[in-house]
């Protein structure tokens, strides 16, 4: 395996001829779920051997990494004319060789203002902001799919559902200090990534933008626009690809990028997933072993992996990848461990579900249960989905699952802290962002068939094109209508005899008769 540490000393660029690359684990079989979309690109890197030249390969670069940052957030104006005297000619015009590790980040940068925006679900920062964050949550019909007959009722529904949920969740923020420290948090992680990315000499300006609250994805486009970008790293914050985390909020931005002409002509470039990184699985790998150490019996402890779960009907009729990329991050993360000389069992389960729908199986609450019932005496708890501590880590997780998993019969209970500013997992996200550079305003998706183990780029309407002819098959969560005794037709008769009961108040309340009036029940609330 290439290592980057090799390929910062040595490398060209091979234009012409594009391969796997460096950083990324090796190709792994087609996961289980082979009908799914995929988002892949068949583009790839790899560092080659000439003499002691330090160079890139297109889509990835490698150099020394400074001792001190020296870069500042400026562009520079100088013209790149300069750099032909760098290049040297080989046998193949596709070949040529950078010689000067300047030469290297002009290359990237040249006369280009960059930009990095970082996106995210938000979270309520007081208890006053619960409610209007969960209805900006629920009004986002990548969350809460309606029928299109009914699709008007998606605003009253979510202020319903936010209204009614709003007291529960108020209690949950409440127990982890009154608002979500996920903000907060986040902009830490950006300014670790600018630093980051200045300390390999790439000047950068990091963005965060939020798709439930505030800095909103909106409020961020219009710095990134005051601030002159013209070359736009979109990098979510979420290790795999959903249709109801990265493509909401890749969808969101496709109509803001449609609307504005500055947008339009930005170049632009997205990294929808990114669980596949050699860096990223090293980094969680760690924390899974500095926690296992905590135990008295560390080989003893079962992993158990906990993901935020989707509704089923997104994997099974829309093509979502998140399932399978899920199913492929636990595996490598445990391979990686393995290598360490770990090799205790583990297993994956889906956290976080809302309504009467069916949603990934198993479910977290059930799994926990199933295990103490089986004998497993010690529990290390592992947030697979999520880079930031919040109310599903903090509360959900170390709070309910903790007392459901004691009551259970788990007698040792342990939970790895999400990666945060951890320092192998920025530097890896930086070097993300430097991989991706040379793909800036690039058509980066030309192949959805072929599955490469590398940081899969794309452009937003691109990203999104790979799922829209799926997503506008994608049936409710209930089906429409079925015969029979089924659970279809259970739902819908309950919803056919809510509406008569709600027609019948209706005209009670407007007539003044009926049998709540004859039978003196409804006078009583005059």
């Amino acid at each position: 395996m290439w290592s980057s540490s090799q390929a910062s000393t040595r490398g060209v660029i091979e234009v012409g001829r594009v391969e796997a690359g460096p950083s990324h684990f090796p190709k792994r079989p087609a996961p289980r779920n082979s009908s799914r979309v995929n988002l892949s690109r068949t583009y790839a890197i790899k560092s080659c051997s000439v003499s002691s030249h330090t160079g890139l390969c297109l889509g990835q670069c490698y150099h020394k990494k400074s001792s001190a940052c020296k870069c500042k957030l400026g562009w520079s104006s100088q013209p790149l004319s300069g750099l032909r005297h760098h290049f040297r000619l080989h046998s193949s015009a596709s070949e040529a060789v950078l010689t000067s590790q300047s030469d290297f980040t002009k290359l990237l940068v040249g006369n280009e203002k960059i930009g990095v925006l970082l996106l995210n679900l938000g979270g309520p920062e007081t208890l006053d902001d619960v409610q209007p964050f969960l209805f900006n949550l629920f009004a986002d019909p990548d969350i809460i799919r309606l029928p299109r007959l009914f699709r008007f009722l998606q605003k009253p529904l979510a202020q319903f559902i936010s209204v009614v949920r709003a007291p529960k969740s108020k209690e949950g923020y409440a127990s982890i200090g009154g608002g979500s420290p996920l903000r907060q948090i986040t902009d830490a992680q950006a300014e670790a990534l600018r630093k980051a990315l200045c300390d390999k000499d790439i000047p950068a300006k990091v963005y965060v933008g939020m798709r439930y609250w505030h800095p909103f994805t909106e409020e961020a486009i219009e710095q990134i626009k005051r601030d002159g970008i013209t070359k736009l790293v979109v990098l979510p914050l979420y290790p795999q690809f959903s249709i109801s985390t990265s493509g909401s909020s890749l969808r969101l931005l496709e109509g803001i990028f449609r609307e504005d002409e500055y947008l339009v002509n930005m170049q632009h470039t997205v990294i929808p997933s990114w669980y596949q990184r050699e860096g990223y699985i090293k980094a969680m790998a760690t924390l899974i072993e500095k926690e296992l150490s905590t135990f008295s019996e560390p080989q003893k402890v079962m992993i158990f992996f906990s993901a935020h779960g989707v509704p089923l009907a997104y994997v099974e009729e829309a093509g979502d990848p998140y399932k399978a990329e899920m199913e492929e991050c636990v595996d490598l993360i445990m391979e990686e461990l393995e290598k360490r000389g770990i090799t205790n069992s583990c297993t994956l389960a889906y956290q976080s579900r809302v309504g009467p729908v069916e949603w990934l199986k198993p479910y977290t609450d059930e799994t926990i249960i199933e295990l103490g019932q089986k004998g497993v005496k010690s529990l290390l708890a592992v947030p697979i989905s999520f880079v930031s501590e919040h109310i599903e880590t903090l509360e959900e997780i170390d709070v309910e699952y903790k007392e459901l998993a004691l009551e259970s019969g788990i007698e040792h209970w342990g939970r790895v802290p999400a990666l945060g500013c951890e320092p192998t997992f920025i530097t890896d996200l930086a070097d993300a962002v430097i991989e991706s550079l040379p793909y800036v305003g690039a058509m980066a998706v030309s192949n959805l068939e072929a599955r490469q183990p590398l940081v899969p780029l794309g452009s937003v309407e691109e990203l999104l094109a790979a799922y829209d002819s799926k997503r506008d098959e994608l049936p409710p969560p209930v089906t429409v209508w079925e015969w029979g005794w089924t659970k279809s037709a259970e739902t819908w008769n309950g919803r056919a005899a809510m509406l008569a009961v709600l027609a019948l108040l209706v005209l009670e309340v407007t007539t003044g008769e009926g049998f709540l009036h004859q039978w003196g029940i409804l006078p009583l609330f005059r």
